[in-house]
């Protein structure tokens, strides 16, 4: 901090440079057993204890939390800006906190008498004598900011020398103030969250919007509009937004990326976004338009969303960590397809792929994954089954009776549960699972999967309990009545998930008959 004091000479400047100030540092001390001397000073048994004037200092007195400044130190006594209102006892502990008050340092230091450690004396004029001979000018201090605070500039961007490690010159720790070092983005937009290189151009990540600047070149548009890119010893060059008022919100760790596409999600518009050459595209609204709604409004501030690049599978893999609702939600984009393809059980902390490696790391540990050598769907070290929901509605406006359930697929699937529509308590039919027996043509009796023909089959088998005017429920009834039918399919992979085997599910399909309530 600087100070200018006023004196006798003109054209004079006092610096202070303050060197007992930067070397403050939070510490504790005691009263010796003399206690309080006076009503304004208090003596310390620590001498080595660094105190400087300005500092903050606080000490229990009774029941009472005491706070003061001190004044000036003078050895191992300390003298504060206003009286004591107690004398204090012996062995007192008082803690030394941040420097906080500027008021009464340089007078203090003054009286002090170190002036020759603590301030720097600049004179303008030889001998500091009226009219005399004037100096070389060289940086003066003309102008004292009041004001001792850093600025945190979220929209800005400021770059250093050149890095070249060929020939050994690294002059990342120059930022020369005569050469234009900065390049400011729209504050209206936001903080800048993350910055992206490719190849030559710089992508600019706010809250709300995505830009892209040139780098080590410029833009020069000619009469008819069309940019003509050229060299310039300009670093970072002129902005460009892309189309669209979407941006990365404050989740940088949603960003994730492939070839010439990024993935990042802008969770202040509940959107899942890619970047690529032809722009920005909401790839959310591939059929999960609600879904990611509900979801990405519930991350909030305490929450974060992960997303990664799985270099195996070659999916966007994107976790939702929702506190407020208590749970995570993971799940995979496919290009191929162009849409989300699985939900996984797994909650990472990070997603990172390399040399066709997936990896995640939860709780300090790294995981590999697809190497488990026991069972499938097992994430760290936690099997779970594998599961998939089917919406079944055929001929939308008629009401139905669902009699049967077929399915083509390898041995081991199971219905764990079966839903309608209908208005009464829940229809869920008896879990079914598949017999390993050879004979499973003759097992007509039990609720199992029935083999014929290469395809499974099984008798859907009411289990709801008795409405209001009913005769006849449950098991006597044939089948479940509804418009549609929710089914979800498992595959236990602590018995059915060995990695030398594949569990296939090629078609689900539902019998039913059309009938009226």
């Amino acid at each position: 901090m600087a100070a200018t004091l006023e004196i006798k000479y003109f054209n004079s400047f006092w610096l202070k440079k303050m060197k007992k100030v930067t070397e403050v540092v939070n510490t504790t001390g005691k009263v010796d057993e003399s206690g309080a001397i006076g009503d304004e000073s208090i003596t310390l048994e620590d001498a080595n204890a660094k105190i400087a004037v300005g500092q903050k200092i606080s000490w229990s007195s009774g029941v009472n939390a005491k706070t003061n400044f001190v004044y000036s130190v003078d050895g191992v006594t300390i003298y504060l800006t206003t009286p004591l209102d107690a004398i204090l006892t012996a062995g007192t502990t008082l803690t030394f906190g941040p420097l906080s008050d500027f008021t009464y340092i340089p007078a203090a230091y003054a009286e002090a008498e170190v002036e020759n450690e603590d301030w720097h004396i600049e004179e303008a004029r030889i001998r500091g004598g009226y009219n005399n001979t004037t100096v070389d000018f060289g940086v003066k201090a003309y102008i004292v900011d009041e004001v001792v605070k850093q600025q945190h500039l979220a929209n800005s961007m400021i770059y250093s020398g050149i890095f070249n490690s060929r020939t050994g010159v690294n002059r990342t720790n120059e930022f020369s103030v005569g050469v234009d070092i900065t390049k400011a983005v729209d504050p209206a937009n936001g903080s800048i969250q993350k910055l992206y290189a490719e190849d030559t151009n710089l992508i600019i990540f706010q809250e709300g919007k995505v830009s892209q600047a040139l780098i080590d070149k410029n833009a020069i548009y000619s009469a008819e509009g069309s940019p003509v890119t050229t060299s310039s010893a300009q670093v970072i060059g002129q902005i460009q937004a892309y189309g669209g008022n979407y941006g990365i919100s404050t989740n940088p760790e949603s960003f994730a990326m492939y070839g010439y596409r990024k993935y990042f999600t802008d969770r202040t518009k509940n959107a899942v976004l890619r970047l690529s050459q032809d722009g920005i595209t909401e790839i959310s609204a591939y059929g999960m338009l609600d879904y990611f709604r509900d979801n990405l409004s519930s991350v909030g501030n305490s929450g974060f969303v992960v997303g990664g690049w799985d270099m195996h599978n070659k999916q966007y893999i994107l976790s939702m960590h929702l506190p407020s609702k208590g749970k995570y939600e993971t799940l995979a984009f496919d290009e191929d397809t162009k849409g989300w393809v699985s939900r996984y059980t797994y909650k990472p902390e990070v997603i990172k792929s390399l040399r066709n490696e997936t990896f995640t790391f939860k709780e300090g540990n790294v995981w590999r994954h697809y190497t488990n050598s026991v069972y499938r769907g097992s994430f760290y070290g936690v099997v779970s089954n594998s599961n998939i929901l089917f919406v079944f509605n055929p001929t939308v406006s008629g009401c139905k009776t669902f009699n049967t359930i077929n399915y083509e697929g390898t041995n081991g699937w199971q219905v764990s549960n079966l839903i309608t529509d209908t208005d009464r308590a829940v229809n869920i039919a008896y879990s079914t699972q598949v017999n390993t027996l050879a004979n499973l043509e003759t097992q007509i009796s039990i609720n199992n999967f029935k083999k014929k023909e290469n395809k499974y089959f099984a008798n859907i088998v009411n289990n709801t309990a008795a409405g209001a005017g009913d005769v006849v429920f449950g098991q006597s009834i044939s089948g479940i009545k509804g418009y549609y039918a929710n089914v979800s399919m498992l595959i236990n992979n602590s018995i059915f998930g060995a990695p030398s085997s594949r569990n296939e599910l090629f078609a689900v399909s539902l019998g039913y008959v059309e009938s009226s309530y």
